[in-house]
């Protein structure tokens, strides 16, 4: 790598370290969860009838499924989802928000948006929330291919 490469590198690696941290923190201390868990209840709030199977869970929070099964039961045990055998196809797993961690969720969103305005939105210039899109986006992409579970794909749900 050239020094403008390097530096591009070690910047996005740095940032990639050091924000989970940072947005872990303030949800551990103000909500109780992990970035993680906020990020499950968030894509199950956004859900059809808010709930999707495991393994589409797993892609639209790009997580493994072992990881997801250990958050769920975590989740589960503090009544804020719950996981019940397809009616469809009973060798899968379908994930619902209760009203529990509907409310929790809601309880942590601003505080995050918060923390996610003073880190990184209110820090950027309008064009340079522009250009993290475009990098963001075109890294993604890049990623896709090299997941163990595959591109991100709009989530699967089932009505039961």
């Amino acid at each position: 790598m050239d020094e403008r490469e390097s530096a591009a590198w070690l910047g996005l690696t740095a940032v990639t370290q050091l924000l989970p941290a940072v947005l872990d923190a303030q949800l551990q201390r103000d909500a109780g969860m992990t970035h993680f868990e906020f990020t499950v209840l968030t894509a199950l709030r956004l859900a059809p009838s808010s709930t999707l199977r495991m393994t589409a869970l797993a892609g639209s929070t790009n997580a493994t499924l072992p990881r997801l099964s250990h958050v769920c039961s975590r989740l589960e045990k503090r009544g804020l989802i719950e996981r019940r055998s397809s009616s469809v196809d009973r060798r899968t797993t379908n994930v619902r928000l209760r009203s529990a961690g509907r409310r929790e969720l809601i309880l942590a969103t601003p505080g995050h948006i918060e923390t996610a305005r003073r880190i990184v939105i209110d820090a950027l210039t309008p064009e340079q929330l522009e250009v993290l899109t475009q990098i963001s986006t075109t890294i993604r992409h890049n990623l896709a291919g090299t997941e163990r579970w595959g591109p991100p794909n709009a989530p699967q749900h089932d009505e039961s």
